[in-house]
């Protein structure tokens, strides 16, 4: 199976816009059967009534208009008046008819983005988790069609494509409608009028496409530009901005960005606005040539006021066979980002690690044979041809200066990677044949970079493992032997208590406590099968006290898994069954603390140049 890292990986995140789906609107109604096929109905009810409700009111108010001259000559009790009546009650109704159609179209609308947006977000996100690795979450082009797919750059949103699709053909089916009204007058009329609008929304409607698809090919540069007005008004981020003064910047950075993506937009704008002037001229030739009709049989007395009072308020109604609007943009903004939505749905399916429901992954030695590794843009080895072995149950020390590759070594190890020379072992089974799924239960990860979710204490520890109920005696184990319980005592609503302040009884945590709660989450997860413990600088945020005390804890806290520990902290490796140093993309010395002290190499040069400074 093809890992997200392979060479074949980026070319799926290249798609031209020719290969987009032709059935674009198709797909949009589709996607509104498959969110709730009772409101696809509804919908496609309720514009079929719009489509002639429209046409229909005008000719009632037309007759209305028709009959009251009767009426006033002969009395509201003649035949004539009586006439009068009917038409007035039949167009009241008509009318109301009419008014109810925006509350109307506005439920719907919601009800349909509603349910198409939750929709779309379980699709995206079941999209982007089912790869076992994250390279496709790192690349440029797989990000911008995650945004286009999302609607996160503009107003259009995926989710409102169908009823808008819908409301569009409600719209050309009433102006189709009313060309035929027209052309009950004279039939070469309606000919004329449906004949001006297809040839003219054509050219109209490419050139609407060439800006969408220029909005498209801005994708990245909009995403700079939202994220550098998001950073605004983050928390995370709100100290650095006031403290170094961005906020000026971060305007400029936001307007530049924002200006360089819409350059050529604009650019297109304005030549869509001349193509739509000189269109306008067979348009405005058509309609002088229904009016002058209109007018002549007025003033040579062929057509009746009943007529002429349906033909005249008709003619606007007709614009709607073909006319473009800001809607007709919107709609194919909207309706391009359906294409990315599919594409990136079917196609992280089919780059998907072999995952499955296996039971237990073979046991013994983890071993790194001849592995390498680069990433897609880089232009050299981060890891080459490295050997090293993980023995079973013993606790591993990694050390290197940065950028050496050890975070990298550990994300293979966890499969969020994969090798792209040699290969992992487990137990003597490549690592890639295992089910990816099944492997990452299997290692419990303290990264640097850990994550903190504004939720419970609780739910950052146990992070709904696996879906399974919370051990409550594990949870106690793991807190304890993490270090953690004075954090979690100190808590006003102890395990329940949420750890951000933008909750209400929320309360954040320092870096060392978070460090403790990280810590507790990845024992946690050993506490609940995991056989590998990897601790990624496991005391970078604590306190002298608190790294000590871990220091104690090192060798108890790992027994009995295979655990690797990447530290600067040479107090702590030193406590490892094996250390081993990461230079160059190689293992340069492997063994005990006092046998690299002996051989004198960078190990030993390391361990004294930090020793040097508590002397």
């Amino acid at each position: 199976m093809t890992s997200p890292e392979a060479p074949g990986w980026r070319d799926i995140a290249r798609h031209p816009l020719a290969s987009l789906r032709r059935s674009r609107r198709v797909r949009a109604l589709r996607l509104l059967a498959e969110a709730s096929p009772p409101l696809l109905v509804a919908a496609v009810i309720f514009v079929v009534a719009e489509s002639v409700l429209p046409p229909f009111t005008l000719i009632v108010i037309g007759h209305v208009t028709g009959d009251i001259p009767g009426a006033v000559t002969h009395g509201l009790g003649s035949p004539e008046g009586h006439r009068l009546d009917g038409a007035l009650v039949l167009a009241g109704v008509a009318y109301a008819l009419y008014l109810l159609r925006g509350p109307a179209e506005d439920m719907l609308a919601t009800t349909s983005r509603a349910r198409l947006t939750a929709l779309m977000q379980r699709r995206l996100v079941r999209a982007v988790n089912a790869p076992s690795g994250i390279g496709h979450l790192e690349d440029p082009e797989v990000l911008d069609r995650l945004a286009r797919a999302g609607g996160e750059l503009s107003s259009d949103r995926p989710a409102d494509a169908p009823m808008t699709t819908l409301s569009m053909v409600g719209d050309r089916l009433s102006g189709f409608l009313a060309c035929l009204v027209i052309g009950t007058f004279h039939w070469w009329l309606a000919v004329v009028l449906i004949a001006v609008w297809l040839g003219v929304r054509r050219p109209l409607r490419q050139l609407v496409l060439s800006r969408v698809h220029m909005f498209r090919r801005a994708t990245s540069t909009l995403r700079r530009s939202w994220y550098l007005f998001a950073l605004a008004g983050k928390a995370p981020h709100a100290k650095e901005v006031r403290t170094f003064g961005l906020a000026d910047w971060l305007i400029e950075g936001y307007r530049g960005s924002y200006v360089e993506a819409m350059a050529e937009s604009w650019a297109q704008q304005r030549a869509l606005t001349r193509r739509a002037l000189l269109l306008c001229l067979p348009v405005l030739g058509a309609y002088v040539l229904v009016a002058g009709a209109l007018g002549w049989a007025a003033y040579h007395r062929s057509v009746d006021l009943r007529t002429l009072a349906v033909m005249l308020p008709m003619l606007p109604a007709t614009m709607n066979v073909g006319s473009i609007s800001i809607n007709d943009y919107k709609i194919e903004a909207m309706l391009t980002a359906l294409p990315d939505l599919d594409s990136l749905t079917e196609e992280l399916r089919e780059h998907t690690t072999l995952t499955g429901t296996a039971g237990k992954p073979p046991g013994g030695a983890i071993r790194f044979e001849r592995v390498s590794f680069r990433y897609p843009e880089g232009d050299r080895d981060v890891l080459s041809e490295l050997d090293l072995e993980l023995a079973e149950g013993h606790s591993l020390a990694l050390v290197g200066v940065n950028g050496a590759g050890k975070t990298t070594l550990v994300s293979l190890l966890a499969r969020m990677r994969d090798p792209t020379g040699g290969r992992i072992t487990v137990g003597g089974v490549p690592l890639t044949t295992l089910p990816a799924d099944v492997w990452q239960r299997r290692v419990a990860v303290v990264y640097q970079d850990f994550t903190r979710l504004p939720l419970t204490a609780r739910e950052n520890i146990t992070m709904n493992l696996d879906g399974a109920p919370d051990d409550p005696a594990a949870i106690e184990k793991a807190i304890r032997r993490s270090g953690s319980a004075e954090v979690i005592d100190g808590l006003p609503g102890g395990l329940e208590t949420v750890l951000s302040p933008q909750y209400s009884g929320g309360q954040d945590l320092s870096g060392g406590q978070w460090q403790r709660l990280a810590l507790a989450r990845a024992l946690y997860a050993v506490e609940q099968g995991a056989t590998v413990l990897v601790l990624d600088e496991p005391t970078a945020q604590l306190d002298v006290r608190a790294e000590a005390a871990f220091y104690d804890r090192f060798l108890k806290i790992t027994a009995g898994v295979t655990s690797v520990v990447i530290s600067h902290r040479f107090s702590t490796v030193r406590r490892a069954d094996r250390i081993a140093v990461l230079d160059g993309g190689h293992i340069t010395e492997l063994g005990r603390h006092d046998e690299l002290l002996e051989t004198g190499g960078t190990y030993a040069r390391m361990f004294n140049q930090q020793a040097a400074r508590f002397r």
